[in-house]
């Protein structure tokens, strides 16, 4: 079996605020296989673009970040010095942002903001970098790549920037790509078009990918395998036919009651959806934070809750146990 290109056992963030300590991220583990696409899916505030920065090593000073492992491709990113750091990312770890406007630097050109991480990453040469950076516009559906190196982000549509950083993120060829939420700002057609060009370019290079998303059905089309995140932690992880399919947790399954299902979804009918907000998560938690909002809450919800390990690697963390599948699909 091969080496995990990311493996992450029992991760924590913790950021001081006002009234206490935020605990933004409370234990969670996460594994990505070379090749292989692992979604983050949740509401927003529920952790999962802190998770991807931790990994980076790109949280606020103030944040406290802590966990069991955090292996990158058999190295541990937690002992890992600054300078180790930098050499890894932009090189064998890249991370494509949410909003690429706000992502790119306003005042360098587009070609100098691509060749920086080949030069910097001593890959070559200024033209060595500039022929990269023009093959890989043009791999990402770029017209006169060329012409776009002189150009700043501003001159560019919002889907361009976006096709940049993902650009940006393949000119060392990394071993993993850390993507937040990439197609959020994009029109239905472009986001269709980005998440194709993802997962073309993750089986042409073997990368592994980590997609952070909201979005179920991005989840449905192009994960191997998914981790559902709720108030900071994963309540349910699997792959994506068996969570789809066979969802443990009452989240995941108001999730995917929210989802319009082609031949299954009847017109006039609503849809799902879930009651009140994601909890605070500053000062102490106990039992599921889910539970304020869940229909089948029970007393012991309010105690610790196990992880229940299932067939292939499915797990969830609910008390319902074997009593989940019957109750979520009276829900449905």
């Amino acid at each position: 079996m091969s080496t995990p290109v990311l493996d992450v056992r029992h991760l924590a963030v913790h950021i001081p605020v006002a009234d206490g300590v935020l605990h933004a991220v409370r234990d969670v583990s996460l594994t990505v296989a070379p090749g292989q696409t692992l979604c983050v899916v949740g509401e927003s505030g529920c952790g999962k673009s802190l998770t991807s920065l931790a990994v980076m090593g790109l949280l606020p000073a103030s944040a406290r970040r802590t966990a069991e492992r955090m292996d990158f491709a058999g190295e541990d990113l937690l002992k890992m010095t600054p300078p180790r750091l930098r050499e890894l990312r932009g090189n064998r770890m890249a991370m494509i942002f949410q909003e690429p406007m706000t992502s790119l630097n306003p005042a360098w050109s587009i070609g100098d903001q691509l060749t920086e991480p080949f030069l910097r990453h001593g890959k070559g040469g200024r033209r060595q970098a500039t022929d990269r950076a023009v093959q890989l516009l043009e791999r990402v559906g770029i017209a006169a790549a060329g012409r776009r190196l002189g150009q700043y982000p501003h001159e560019l549509s919002g889907g361009l920037r976006q096709r940049v950083m993902i650009a940006m993120a393949l000119m060392c060829g990394p071993d993993l790509i850390l993507a937040d939420e990439p197609t959020t700002a994009l029109d239905v057609t472009i986001q269709a078009e980005i998440l194709h060009l993802l997962a073309e370019l993750q089986r042409e290079m073997g990368m592994g990918l980590l997609l952070v998303t909201h979005d179920l059905g991005i989840v449905a089309r192009v994960a191997h395998r998914v981790a559902v995140m709720y108030a900071g932690e994963v309540v349910e992880s699997g792959p994506t036919v068996a969570v789809f399919d066979n969802p443990r947790h009452p989240y995941t399954r108001g999730l995917i009651d929210c989802i319009p299902i082609p031949a299954r979804s009847r017109p006039g009918v609503p849809l799902g959806t879930i009651p009140g907000l994601v909890p605070n998560l500053v000062g102490g938690m106990e039992g599921c934070a889910f539970r304020e909002r869940c229909a089948f809450a029970t007393g012991p919800c309010a105690r610790a809750i196990p992880i229940v390990h299932g067939d292939d690697g499915h797990t969830w963390r609910c008390v319902l146990l074997e009593r989940a599948p019957s109750l979520l699909e009276k829900s449905t």
